[in-house]
């Protein structure tokens, strides 16, 4: 893969001066027409050996571009705050949205290759890592991002002078550190390390570009040429996105099981019983988040249900228990224009927690597969590849210690009609209902349709569902206490 790129190109300075001002302009006119249009975002990922001159790259990238338009971001080894969530939690946090261009100076590839390579870690892990990434970008291009990678190469000998000489130079000379010199040692190991991680990630709708770095003028003419060529190309020509504005007829099952008519919803707890086990678990709960090893988790809660299942009632059994200072709701509505501009899992990573807090959304990134599909707010590719790209969500917050539990509330069509009732006439409960209830309620067969698909596809063995049966509030609450105690009992 990296052959091509050793075969010594050069851009003479007449040609330089030539064709610059001309692709400068022509790159201005394809990024103001991108912020104009606001369909996609762009994001450049530039990587490759140390010296190499990325950051060369990314300055006239900025240098020819509006910089107001693009978001620069350099990424070195993960600081303490970003080890305490999943790993890709910051590169989330750095997209760029619709209508502007993210540069990344370094990425996603950085550490797994730089782990393997100082042999922290095997091929078997660094294939897995890869194997997240590109499912990831699969992502961002489905979500309808034009996705840019390239790879700066030398060759071993040309590294070495490269480094020399900016280290010869007083001007240059800090940008030379024993860590460069380190990973020079270890140049073959690096190069093979990439390039198997390059071939595992290279893909028809994200190809790597490997490109010469021996002068930086064809290095820098190369990568806006690219730029321009693919972002002209994106913009003369959008990439088709069938979205279904109306709901279905009809939505019919994936799996055609219906886990939902198994639940026995005459389950009961009375008062007396109810207050006593409130006590214990609650009690047992504030225990458990002092716990010396709590610090070490963070505990992510979901809660969803049909309308009027209580789902507000277990959320405060919850957090009367635990430290304020410790504790977090999320109430999930529909997305803001800022999150309309990112991909649809965005809002949620931004929120996970830090070790030793309890994050609870009420609501969740489930709204995908639920009211998105059932009403026709996304096409039926996108709520198809949902179910997958929601349980790498989910391993993710798992394999970086988070203790997630996902509560589905269920009751029954009468019992929610009760409900909606007693809320309609109770003056202090009437906020409680709303149009969109009603709505809802109307499309019962076919939003449990989407409930059961749910929940068959994402109850994993790392992030179970907990099937709660609400019909009689007490036993729903102490079912949902009781199951959260053992679940942080079992991890701490």
């Amino acid at each position: 893969m990296f052959e091509s790129a050793e075969l010594g190109h050069r851009i003479e300075k007449d040609v330089w001066e030539r064709e610059v001002p001309a692709l400068r302009e022509a790159l201005l006119d394809a990024q103001y027409d991108l912020v104009a249009a606001k369909k996609f975002p762009v994001v450049l990922l530039i990587a490759g050996v140390d010296g190499a001159g990325k950051s060369a790259v990314v300055a006239t990238l900025n240098e020819w571009m509006d910089p107001r338009h693009i978001q620069t971001h350099g990424f070195d080894d993960p600081s303490e705050e970003e080890l305490e969530r999943p790993y890709m939690w910051r590169y989330w946090r750095a997209l760029p949205p619709k209508g502007k261009v993210g540069i990344m100076d370094g990425s996603w590839y950085s550490w797994p290759i730089l782990q393997r390579a100082n042999g922290k870690i095997g091929n078997d892990r660094l294939d897995h890592d890869m194997e997240l990434v590109r499912r990831f970008e699969q992502m961002l291009i489905d979500e309808g991002a034009l996705v840019l990678k390239f790879w700066m190469h030398l060759s071993k000998d040309a590294q070495k002078r490269r480094l020399k000489k900016l280290e010869g130079d007083p001007k240059t000379r800090w940008r030379v550190t024993d860590r460069d010199w380190r990973h020079f040692k270890l140049y073959d190991t690096f190069r093979e390390v990439s390039e198997r991680a390059l071939r595992h990630t290279s893909t028809g709708q994200a190809p790597w570009i490997v490109v010469e770095a021996t002068d930086a003028r064809y290095q820098k003419l190369t990568v806006g040429k690219i730029l321009l060529e693919q972002l002209r190309a994106r913009l003369d020509n959008p990439a088709p996105r069938a979205i279904s504005v109306q709901a279905p007829p009809s939505i019919t099952s994936i799996d055609g099981v219906n886990l939902l008519q198994r639940m026995d919803l005459t389950k009961k707890l009375d008062k007396a019983q109810y207050e006593k086990e409130l006590e214990a678990f609650q009690g047992e709960l504030a225990l458990l988040t002092r716990h010396k090893n709590f610090r070490k988790h963070n505990v992510v809660c979901v809660f969803e249900g049909v309308d009027a299942a209580g789902k507000g009632g277990g959320i405060r059994r919850i957090t009367q228990a635990i430290d304020a200072r410790m504790c977090r709701i999320v109430p999930i509505a529909a997305p803001t224009e800022e999150e309309r501009a990112q991909p649809y899992l965005w809002r949620f990573w931004r929120h996970l927690p830090v070790r030793g807090k309890v994050e609870i959304f009420d609501r969740s990134w489930y709204g995908r597969v639920l009211v998105e599909r059932v009403e026709g707010f996304c096409s039926e590719a996108d709520w198809m590849r949902a179910y997958g790209e929601i349980n790498d969500f989910e391993a993710q917050m798992a394999q970086s210690g988070t203790i997630l539990l996902k509560f589905w509330l269920a009751i029954s069509k009468e019992e929610q009609l009760r409900r909606f009732e007693e809320r309609q006439t109770t003056r202090f409960k009437r906020f409680k209902i709303t149009d969109e209830d009603w709505r809802n309620r109307e499309k019962w067969d076919t939003y449990e349709t989407a409930i059961c698909d749910m929940l068959e596809r994402t109850s994993t063995e790392i992030a179970p569902w907990t099937l709660v049966e609400s019909e009689d509030k007490f036993h729903g609450r102490i079912k949902i206490l009781k199951t959260l105690c053992r679940r942080l009992e079992d991890a701490l």
